[in-house]
């Protein structure tokens, strides 16, 4: 069994220039309503700021598809789940990044816009932590969600992790499309989005099941119980995240107590330094190790 813990201590992060890429299509998640939304009226809104897209009120879940060159197409596919608190989405230059370096690896890329907390638009901002700060968490069986027992957050947990499940079922029953094996479809998550992809794993369905999850600072929203089944995690936070970084090292011993391929980085880093550019290298050699950039049958299936 493979495992294995990295601690890395960087100051500053690198820069690097993402390659162009093609997106094939985006396609509606959903052929009309979101179920379980129908009833939403605030409409969905974006704000750019800089090189960061902020969307604001999804209750229509979209899928944008960046399929590799089928030359180089390995057979993995990557489902990228944006991260936002579950109330805003942000996708911006590192989503680029990240999408552009998983093509030149081989890995086909499904980027999900899903549904998020509505908010009238004409109304003040709510009051959150001050910046820089965040409330303590008690963290429960790898659980650090902030908001729990919060009836509105809940919900909308549910619904994303519902747009995640639905998405996974859409790639599978895609998957010769863009020359991907259904079998190497994980889930690659961003603070809240990390959370998603937990919840995706922990709904127990072996159809919508991730066959890896990577998160990038962000902690399970929910309890978690794992078997020695689990699929292969990697994990990357920043060394003063609080919660976030108290909920990443819980999983990170959940999944080494059941016996199941993880690796963690803990980068001294602000959190807006915890791009792609820090942690990309290790995570394609780390998909390498785990046979998710090897054919299928020259791993012995």
């Amino acid at each position: 069994m493979v495992r294995a813990i990295v601690r890395t201590w960087l100051i500053g992060s690198l820069l690097m220039a993402a390659p162009a890429f093609a997106q094939e299509r985006t396609v509606r998640l959903y052929d009309g309503p979101a179920p379980g939304s129908e009833g939403w009226t605030y409409p969905e809104h974006v704000v750019d700021s800089g090189d960061q897209r902020i969307i604001h009120n999804v209750r229509d879940p979209e899928l944008s598809v960046y399929p590799a060159d089928p030359d180089a197409a390995g057979g993995a596919a990557a489902i990228i789940l944006p991260g936002g608190g579950l109330r805003v989405l942000g996708v911006g230059e590192d989503t680029r990044a990240l999408i552009a370096r998983l093509n030149a690896h081989g890995i086909s890329a499904v980027l999900l816009k899903y549904r998020i907390l509505q908010v009238d638009a004409d109304a003040p901002p709510p009051r959150g932590p001050a910046p820089g700060s965040l409330p303590p968490v008690e963290i429960v069986n790898g659980n650090a969600n902030p908001a729990r027992g919060n009836a509105a957050m809940d919900e909308v947990l549910r619904l994303a992790v519902d747009d995640a499940e639905t998405a996974m079922r859409y790639v599978r029953k895609h998957a010769a499309e863009w020359n991907v094996d259904p079998r190497r479809v994980g889930m690659i998550g961003t603070s809240a989005g990390g959370g998603v992809a937990f919840g995706a794993l922990l709904s127990g369905d072996p159809e919508t099941r991730p066959d890896y999850i990577v998160s990038n600072f962000g902690p399970a929203l929910q309890d978690v119980a794992i078997a020695a089944d689990a699929p292969p995690l990697f994990l990357a936070v920043d060394a003063d995240h609080g919660p976030v970084t108290d909920g990443i090292l819980a999983l990170h011993d959940i999944w080494s107590a059941a016996d199941v391929p993880v690796e963690l980085h803990v980068y001294d880093v602000p959190a807006s330094a915890m791009t792609v550019s820090l942690w990309g290298d290790r995570l394609m050699a780390w998909l390498e190790e785990q046979g998710f950039l090897t054919a299928a049958e020259t791993r012995g299936e």
